[in-house]
């Protein structure tokens, strides 16, 4: 058992964690999720010994061994089957034909295990590494988004694997249906703590969800009895007779604990401009052809044969489109096809004259400008659309007026994801181009970017590896497989049902199978509004010359505003003089039946006690609309007054 408590952690002013607790017991696998910037990493660092925290204790078992997959990558063998080998212990030195299945599983052809791991495509040198993590007897594993780099097949292969680890599991990654294929608990790290909850992410959401209408509720209903106690003293205080009553609601107010408002967290939350189209199809692709001949290939791509081979595809425009297959089969050319960016061997690409593409590249983001602010990126999109526009965009991808000032070298990958995303909604589009758009972001700005997809109106292809976007996205799919490229109409679900990836993983294998689900008092005072055409208090004006002509005009003026303003004051004076009364007697009410009730009860008049407390709980409730009545009716009042007085001042 690891056993965590008292940990406390910040960075200068930034508290990451406070008073946070937690046990992992023997053979749990937890999902770990929260926002960017949470702390998921800065715990893992923690766990593993490479930060110290401010305060707490952390207790493990004897010789208990945590695997954590490195962030910088260092080899020392010479080909990545030796380097897989290199974390088992002597006594299971025969157990290379383990380390080629965990390889295999990864993506590993017979081909790429005998190549120096220096070779390699960073994607792969990841791989590798997660693969050492996997293949060492651990005890417990950190796994921070090991899904990164690897496609759909391997994804798939990695579940399987997870379910069957014999030791315990932390899992960060922002693929909810992963996380919940995998994982027996899910741990939140939410306002500077941590909470546990057996099942999937949807579970423990809806739990925080509903605890935090329950705090607002009860913040609201302790304001609103605050109100009413505040206002019972200041209008009773000075009344003798109401003086025990004055004191004890002064007593009580002083105990009551103050819940407070909780911290609004950002999220983000956009839709994708649209621009019109008028026609049926946005782009047909005739007979295409690619490969990369004599150009060099994206990491991952193969160099020799074609990637794509006589592709036929009639895009329309509210279509929704997978394409999905192994790393390095061609998908992403595929987009730059489309985009533009790369020119067939041979076949057409014919697009609209209406057409308008919004992109969304892998290499995109390493595109952007490090020397230039949040603000300027996106503006630099589209500088006819103005700052104001920009710094919208800025707060719907989560940058406050201050983080849009910041440069975009100094910004982490999911921050750069949302400026990219920001320069998308920067001009309006109707076909979107979107390769791999959920790596970088948490689990809640995926689900966002999940529903902006799937309201947007126009059409939508989409490279992913998350099997909750193809399960929730799309209805039909561009497969890379081993042998080509092929359409086929209909589903992720159909298709999987349909052979699939050929790996009987579907949904009675784990659950990532299933579709996903997305889920004032003076304004109500009829006063009428002073001329001026837009209700604007406007200083009444006099002729030149001053005089007495200027003192009677002033005078008259005056006597007119005091005039209506003791119409307007009337109605709301006699609300305020028959509320004070009405509770007066009904609180001498509920007193006179407190008295009863004791008297009941030293006669054992349980009876009497039941009907003489249900009309005590009737009496509070009016009291209690008419406190609201009352609080209402005096705000109207000052209100009211104040806006006469301006108008006097106005004369002056």
């Amino acid at each position: 058992m690891v056993r965590m408590s008292g940990l406390v952690m910040s960075f200068g002013s930034q508290v990451v964690f406070d008073d946070v607790a937690f046990t992992v017991n023997r053979g749990e696998r937890i999902g770990l999720v929260g926002r960017n910037g949470s702390g998921k990493s800065t715990l893992f660092n923690i766990l593993c010994g490479r930060v110290s925290c401010d305060a707490g204790t952390i207790t493990f078992p004897k010789d208990y061994r945590i695997g954590y997959a490195e962030q910088r990558l260092r080899f020392t063998e010479s080909t990545a089957l030796a380097e897989g080998c290199s974390v088992l212990e002597p006594e299971r030195g025969g157990e290379t034909w383990y380390v080629e299945k965990v390889l295999a599983g990864l993506g590993f052809s017979d081909a790429d295990m005998v190549k120096d791991p220096g070779e390699l495509s960073g994607g792969f040198q990841v791989r590798l590494a997660l693969a050492k993590v996997l293949v060492a007897r651990y005890d417990l594993l950190l796994l921070d988004e090991p899904t990164n780099y690897l496609d759909i097949v391997a994804i798939r292969w990695l579940a399987r694997f997870l379910r069957g680890w014999p030791g315990e599991l932390i899992l960060i990654t922002h693929d909810r249906g992963f996380m919940d294929s995998v994982v027996t608990h899910t741990m939140i790290i939410h306002r500077k703590k941590l909470r546990k909850m057996t099942g999937g992410t949807e579970k423990l959401y809806d739990q925080i969800i509903k605890e935090e209408e329950i705090h607002e509720k009860t913040r609201l209903n302790d304001e609103r009895k605050r109100r009413e106690m505040d206002l019972f003293i200041t209008r009773f205080r000075a009344k003798a007779r109401l003086a025990n009553l004055v004191q004890s609601r002064i007593k009580t107010l002083s105990k009551r604990v103050k819940l407070e408002r909780l911290e609004k967290i950002p999220t983000l939350d956009f839709s994708f401009a649209e621009a019109p189209f008028p026609a049926k199809y946005l782009m047909e692709i005739r007979n295409l052809d690619f490969s990369y001949g004599h150009e060099t290939p994206p990491a991952g791509a193969r160099a020799e044969g074609r990637l794509i081979e006589g592709l036929n595809l009639l895009i329309g425009k509210k279509d929704r489109i997978g394409i999905v297959g192994k790393n390095g089969k061609g998908k992403t050319t595929l987009l730059r096809l489309l985009e533009g960016e790369l020119d067939p061997v041979s076949g057409e690409v014919l697009r609209h004259q209406e057409l308008a593409v919004g992109y969304f590249g892998q290499t995109n983001i390493d595109r952007l400008e490090p020397s230039r602010t949040v603000e300027e990126e996106i503006l630099s999109v589209n500088p006819d659309g103005g700052r104001k526009k920009a710094m919208d965009i800025c707060g719907a991808m989560m940058f406050s007026d201050e983080t849009a000032g910041k440069k975009v070298g100094v910004l982490s990958g999911g921050e750069r994801s949302r400026v990219l995303l920001g320069k998308l909604l920067a001009s309006p589009s109707n076909l979107l181009l979107l390769d791999e758009p959920s790596n970088h972001l948490d689990m809640e700005s995926c689900d966002s970017l999940m529903a902006a997809i799937d309201s947007f109106n126009g059409a939508v292809l989409i490279v992913t590896h998350n099997e909750t976007f193809l399960h929730s996205l799309v209805e039909r799919l561009v497969v890379f497989g081993d042998k080509g490229v092929r359409l086929f109409e209909g589903n992720y679900e159909e298709f999987l049902e349909n052979g699939g990836w050929g790996d009987n993983a579907g949904a009675k294998n784990g659950g990532m199978s299933g579709r996903a689900s997305f889920s004032g008092a003076l304004s109500s005072y009829p006063l009428a509004a002073p001329s001026g055409g837009n209700g604007s208090m406007n200083a009444r004006t006099f002729p030149p010359g001053g005089g007495t002509q200027v003192k009677k005009e002033l005078k008259r003026a005056r006597a007119q505003i005091i005039a209506e303003r003791g119409r307007a004051l009337t109605p709301i004076v006699k609300t305020i003089a028959e509320d004070e009364s009405a509770i007066e007697k009904l609180e001498a009410k509920v007193s006179e039946n407190n008295r009863r009730m004791i008297e009941a009860s030293s006669r054992g008049g349980g009876k009497a006690i039941q009907e003489l407390a249900i009309e005590n709980h009737t009496l509070q409730e009016t009291i209690r609309g008419l406190y609201s009545r009352l609080e209402d009716a005096l705000g109207a009042h000052e209100k009211t007054t104040a806006v006469f007085n301006r108008r006097l001042e106005e004369l002056v």
